[in-house]
């Protein structure tokens, strides 16, 4: 059975009150074209190979992780797709009301307030490591200096314009290269632990 629930901070989005208390871990797992474009602007995907292309280490990952954090746009976009790709609870991060009607099986959470107020809620729960999708909430959780670890595919083709995966940062983000694998269909993942300047 699907089912949703809300739930909503009482401080503004961009202010952030609870503290993070428990250890808990952000990663990012995303696809890109080689000219760094997540979606094209209408937030199609139909350059991405079938059914995600060929295994490259998002089995392992996303059995790992305790849930997904998504922005309303990605959300809209993944209820379109043919089958609801999740297992795991997705929350929705969103200021507006949603009416959809969920797919069956999927477990969904509508959630506003800032990264690391999200983060700490979460925490609360019990959860340790959470999934980051989609590029505008990526974006916030890196200004925030919440996301860990980045695990980025890039896709052999070049689609001109788009949702680009980054935008603008308020401070360089030093990445450490952790690995890079190349597959036989041309998809390239590198692993990134983001170095936050502490200073």
């Amino acid at each position: 059975m699907s089912r949703a629930s809300s739930s909503n901070s009482s401080s503004a989005a961009n202010i952030a009150t609870y503290p993070i208390t428990v250890p808990i871990t952000c990663s990012v797992f995303v696809g890109t074209s080689v000219d760094g474009f997540i979606a094209r602007r209408d937030g199609s995907l139909d350059w991405l190979p079938p059914d995600g292309g060929e295994e490259h280490g998002y089995t392992a990952f996303i059995a790992a992780v305790d849930a997904i954090v998504m922005g309303r746009g990605t959300f809209d976009t993944v209820l379109k797709f043919r089958r609801w790709p999740f297992q795991k609870p997705v929350i929705v991060l969103t200021t507006r009301e949603c009416n959809a009607l969920l797919p069956a099986g999927a477990c969904v959470e509508f959630m506003s307030g800032a990264p690391r107020d999200v983060v700490a809620r979460l925490a609360e729960r019990g959860m340790t490591h959470l999934y980051i999708d989609g590029g505008v909430t990526i974006q916030r959780f890196l200004d925030a200096g919440l996301i860990d670890r980045m695990t980025i595919t890039r896709v052999p083709v070049i689609i001109g314009d788009g949702i680009p995966l980054f935008g603008p940062t308020r401070r360089d983000l030093r990445l450490e290269h952790l690995a890079t694998r190349s597959y036989a269909s041309g998809l390239v993942t590198s692993e990134y632990a983001v170095a936050y300047d502490q200073t």
